[in-house]
């Protein structure tokens, strides 16, 4: 199947995701609660695209859904809420939106087509055995979109309430947010004009590769961080628990994904090897000396 034809597969299936979830929030029972029907509506639409990967048989089905849906969320828990600070709110979709430009437009860039299938998805399923559905089911759809759910919960808390005046961290959050969209652009750059010339074998470790094995990562990261910190400069009291979200992203990158993709790494670039002796794990900085 051509990119073409493929990506227009995923555009219905996302659109027919969003169609459920907006007949549930326009005629489903309410639970009461912004935050609540929010959850439900995301947990439906995830069910949808659940359904397409099965009848693909291509989990990849899933993989924008990440970047697509905090910008509709995000904006619908503002509009829904009448009270909200509408500059802090208006500032916190200024930076959700052009992440997920960025994002959804790199995985675009990147999709060759239905042909092809993110190669940990089959891992999963293989290692879940008789499983597999449920693996898919909840590993591949239903905990990322949980995941994403509670990175966005500070930006629900800054879009929802009036709290405190719009100030020098908001400030702080947007500097934070765009610097990490940025440093991610630039990454991903890198990578693809490495990918371009690269020797059999040969790691990329220059550029901001250098500073960092994982630095597409650290701005993702950096992203779901100042989420946190817009949610702290609308509650201060709630700043307990608003790095929830963050550290869950925290704990998905460092526990699963970059085990993962170094462990592929080592299997085809034995020379990565190398990189992992010298350039930090996640934090950019210097890398180490080795004689």
């Amino acid at each position: 199947m051509s990119k073409s034809a493929s990506l227009t597969r995923v555009a219905l299936a996302y659109v027919a995701a969003l169609a459920v979830a907006v007949a549930w929030l326009a005629l489903g029972p309410s639970t009461g609660s912004l935050l609540w029907d929010g959850l439900v509506a995301d947990l439906l639409a995830t069910l949808v695209i659940f359904g397409a990967s099965r009848l693909h048989h291509n989990s990849s089905f899933y993989d924008a859904y990440w970047s697509v849906v905090p910008p509709l969320l995000i904006g619908w828990w503002w509009s829904q809420s009448p009270e909200a600070d509408d500059t802090r709110a208006a500032l916190v979709m200024l930076v959700v939106v052009v992440w997920a430009v960025r994002l959804t437009g790199n995985w675009i860039y990147a999709f060759p087509g239905l042909h092809h299938e993110d190669w940990r998805y089959p891992l999963l399923r293989e290692r879940a055995g008789k499983a597999e559905v449920l693996a898919d089911l909840g590993g591949i759809h239903l905990v990322p979109t949980i995941q994403v759910f509670l990175g966005c919960l500070p930006a629900y808390v800054a879009v929802t309430r009036p709290g405190n005046a719009v100030g020098w961290l908001d400030a702080v959050a947007v500097v934070v947010g765009l610097g990490a969209v940025l440093l991610t652009f630039v990454a991903d750059l890198q990578m693809y004009r490495f990918a371009r010339t690269r020797r059999p074998g040969q790691a990329l470790d220059q550029g901001l590769w250098a500073w960092s094995r994982h630095p597409n990562y650290f701005g993702e990261w950096g992203f779901w961080v100042a989420l946190a910190l817009f949610g702290v400069a609308a509650s201060p009291g709630d700043a307990w628990w608003l790095f929830v979200g963050a550290l869950a992203m925290l704990a998905l990158l460092l526990g699963a994904s970059i085990p993962m993709m170094e462990e592929r790494s080592l299997e085809r670039r034995p020379a990565y090897q190398d990189v992992i002796d010298r350039v930090p794990r996640f934090v950019p900085r210097p890398a180490r000396r080795t004689t």
